[in-house]
């Protein structure tokens, strides 16, 4: 007799019955190896309970893969290293703009601009010699939260005042040549169908395609600090207020966290574990 497939509780509050295949596609995009893959898939199938959440499917998994391959272990856990940035948008703010640095762009943070009728608070601005870009950074704790379309219409109400303006970054006067709606987990369909109707450049975390959140991260080396698993909750804090957020800014770089407050053999271990991803 078949045994009965456990429900799984989504992060959107929904159910649906556990399916391999998702976990095995999650698995081999970080990276793993076909016979890690296929012991993980085993070992969680055999401890699944009715009603168990993604997430924690996403925590085993993660567990088991550290234990067998390591540096994929922290590509599969990308996603979660992004949400662990929180609880404000502060970091994430910052996260968005060393993105943006990482293209070529010089970017300021938290920017106060007057638009044609009154003034905005801008998360993050990024410019070179083509463009002059106005980014809007929504950060949410959980995957299933997404923007919706009240989030796109404010977005686009603040890019049409934007728009009525010109602006200082560059050296030289300016209009703002795109407005970004940024998120680290995604959106509603409404919220996309709008966004695409008004020609908005909306990118969440798997969404568009190979300019999405999750590609931007991979193709420009640009793993959080939040994926450290040696790292202490008060030396995150420390590093992350200081604007230190990508494992790459302490690759090789020990002096930079002893400047930051880390005692030198914690640094050291850190820096080992960066180095060993």
């Amino acid at each position: 007799m078949m045994k009965n497939i456990p429900s799984v509780m989504k992060a959107d509050g929904k159910s649906e019955q556990f399916d391999p295949s998702k976990l095995e596609k999650s698995l081999l995009a970080a990276g793993a190896k076909p016979e890690a893959v296929q012991k993980i898939i085993a070992h969680v199938q055999a401890e699944l309970i009715e009603g168990i959440t993604t997430s924690q499917i996403y925590k085993h998994a993660f567990f088991l893969l550290h234990k067998l391959q390591t540096p994929a272990s922290y590509r599969y856990g990308m996603r979660q290293a992004v949400l662990a940035l929180g609880p404000s948008g502060f970091p994430f703010e910052k996260y968005v703009a060393e993105i943006l640095r990482s293209q070529g762009y010089s970017v300021e943070t938290n920017q106060m601009v007057r638009g044609g009728c009154v003034e905005h608070e801008v998360d993050v601005v990024a410019w070179n010699e083509k463009k002059l870009i106005m980014c809007e950074a929504k950060f949410h704790n959980q995957r299933g939260m997404k923007c919706d379309l009240k989030v796109a219409l404010y977005v686009k109400a603040r890019f049409d005042d934007l728009l009525e303006a010109t602006y200082t970054y560059g050296g030289h006067r300016r209009s703002v040549s795109e407005n970004w709606l940024i998120t680290n987990t995604g959106f509603t369909s409404t919220a996309i169908e709008y966004g695409m109707c008004k020609n908005m450049t909306m990118i969440g975390w798997s969404y568009p395609g190979r300019v999405s959140l999750q590609s931007m991260i991979e193709d420009g080396d640009l793993m959080p600090i939040t994926c450290l698993t040696e790292i202490h909750s008060s030396e995150l804090k420390s590093l992350l207020e200081q604007g230190i957020v990508l494992c790459k800014q302490i690759r090789n770089n020990v002096s930079l966290l002893v400047d930051a407050g880390l005692p030198s053999e914690r640094a050291k271990m850190l820096v080992d574990e960066v180095n060993n991803i």
